[in-house]
């Protein structure tokens, strides 16, 4: 069963895409969790990444492109 992300979090998983590779999980582990059913999730409180410079590298990871980070505010 797959569960969406929260409206308000900054990054976003497509949990209709997400493959539960746990690429993201292994990148950045500190924003990224597998939930029961293995599938990426945010970790509570790291919704915008929390300043983890891998944030990035863990979208880059992912190999079906299920997780989309904002570019930063100017």
């Amino acid at each position: 069963m797959h569960r969406e992300t929260p409206p308000r979090t900054r990054i976003r998983i497509d949990t209709d895409v997400c493959i539960g590779a746990g690429q993201c999980a292994l990148a950045a582990p500190g924003v990224f969790t597998q939930d029961d059913d293995g599938y990426s999730t945010l970790l509570p409180g790291r919704e915008d990444g929390g300043g983890d410079p891998m944030v990035r590298e863990a979208a880059r990871a992912c190999p079906v492109g299920a997780i989309r980070v904002p570019e930063p505010e100017a």
